[in-house]
């Protein structure tokens, strides 16, 4: 089991906007093709409206790299950069949760 969190801040409100109906889209497709992603959740974050968190959960390695390779996945990652103003991601590794088989 992998986990990722990642920190998306954006350059405009309208970015943003347009980024949560991208993000929206997304979670539709994760949920009705990708099994192994245990947890796709996206977050806002107190006090700043510009930013988003997603935090996501991968059975194993393969259905993290089978998320990576979706069609969707890549269109989504072109149509987020322009509206980006940094990014940080954080690989991780579970060592015990409640709700998930860790």
């Amino acid at each position: 089991m992998l986990a990722l969190v990642v920190r998306i801040d954006l350059v405009s409100e309208e970015a943003t906007a347009t980024f949560d109906a991208l993000l929206a889209e997304m979670v539709g497709e994760v949920t009705a093709n990708e099994p192994g992603a245990l947890v796709y959740a996206v977050h806002t974050v107190d006090g700043e409206p510009l930013a988003r968190v997603l935090y996501e959960v991968y059975a194993d390695e393969a259905a993290f790299q089978a998320h990576q390779d979706a069609a969707y996945f890549k269109a989504f990652v072109a149509a987020r950069t322009p509206l980006m103003a940094q990014r940080r991601g954080e690989r991780l590794t579970v060592v015990a949760a409640k709700g998930l088989d860790a």
